[in-house]
């Protein structure tokens, strides 16, 4: 089961990774948050992460704790 955020205003987030690789070849895991289930879904918050809403639009992110 997908780790699910649910904003203030009540819509629901599910959490996500992609590995990507960057311009100098360096492989590096985003996270990113998606109002459905998709492929690469995680259970839960990464370690040593947790989850703030953004004042503005009320989209769920990741910051290091």
């Amino acid at each position: 089961m997908a780790y699910k955020f649910t904003n203030s205003k009540g819509v629901e987030y599910y959490l996500h990774y992609r590995d990507v690789t960057l311009r100098g070849g360096r492989q590096q895991r985003i996270y990113f948050f998606a109002r459905d289930v998709r492929p690469n879904a995680l259970d839960a918050v990464p370690a040593g992460y947790k989850v703030v809403e953004t004042e503005r639009t009320g989209m769920p992110v990741l910051k290091k704790a």
